[in-house]
């Protein structure tokens, strides 16, 4: 982490609660830890105050364990989303092929890289900047981030080998995107958000592709909400996966797992 820089912290903090920061102490640390100049620790606080998300604002967000860099417009990770990454882990601890569908940043695909040591990766978003982000994020690894619609980003050579398929799909119902706080609502591409009616569109074409690329074991994990979780078990259970769900009380995290048989 740079050297913190000599910039009023009390300016900083009061700049950012005037914004209506709730977190502004915390906020203004990690942008003076992160910026190298007052000029840019300046630049950092304006763009929070006009409600940048904190994470597109320092360049970075920490997300299990690895510092995923971000770029403005790219979603940011969420941290009930560690969720699904621990229970990735669980199910196939010795996956040798990770795939990430939807990948955004590539947090989901970068976190299971580091924890999956020496394993093949791949992820893939229909956003080009998402993509590059993704590409930079995974390159530590060795991972490749390919850009275009699901499945059909992918190399062939995927098929039927993959040990764990993650997909952060978007599932906001269309109706409730202007319901989302302004951060995401903003500052994050609706292609990520918007899951068509009722939120499930995309899941739905990730489960019934999933049998054709999923190694025999493999498994198969996407993030949903409480509301739509049963549809969303449904959903996998009718592409043939043998399906449970996960769910993280503390995190309101809602994890439906499938398995190819």
């Amino acid at each position: 982490m740079p050297t913190p820089v000599p910039f009023s912290p009390s300016a900083v903090v009061s700049a950012l609660r005037a914004a209506g920061c709730v977190f502004a102490e915390d906020e203004a640390e990690l942008i003076l830890a992160t910026a190298r100049t007052p000029e840019e620790a300046a630049g950092m606080v304006d763009r929070r105050a006009a409600g940048l998300p904190l994470e597109q604002v320092l360049g970075w967000a920490d997300f299990h364990g690895v510092r995923v860099t971000l770029e403005p417009g790219v979603f940011v990770p969420r941290r009930r989303t560690e969720f699904l990454v621990d229970q990735a882990l669980a199910a196939a601890p010795d996956a040798t092929v990770v795939v990430d569908l939807c990948c955004g940043s590539g947090a989901l695909g970068a976190a299971l890289a580091a924890a999956l040591d020496g394993a093949e990766v791949h992820a893939a978003d229909i956003d080009p900047a998402a993509v590059r982000c993704a590409r930079r994020n995974l390159a530590a690894f060795g991972g490749r981030a390919h850009h275009g619609d699901l499945y059909d980003a992918l190399p062939a050579g995927l098929r039927g080998r993959v040990g764990v398929l993650t997909a952060n799909v978007p599932y906001v119902p269309t109706a409730e995107v202007a319901l989302l706080p302004a951060e995401a609502r903003e500052h994050e591409p609706l292609v990520a958000l918007d899951g068509g009616a009722d939120g499930l569109d995309v899941l739905r074409r990730v489960a019934a592709g999933a049998p054709g690329w999923l190694a025999p074991g493999g498994c198969l994990l996407t993030e949903t909400s409480e509301r739509q979780a049963p549809a969303a078990v449904q959903a996998f259970q009718d592409a043939g996966l043998t399906t449970r769900l996960a769910v993280s009380e503390e995190l309101y995290a809602h994890v439906v797992i499938g398995v190819r048989p």
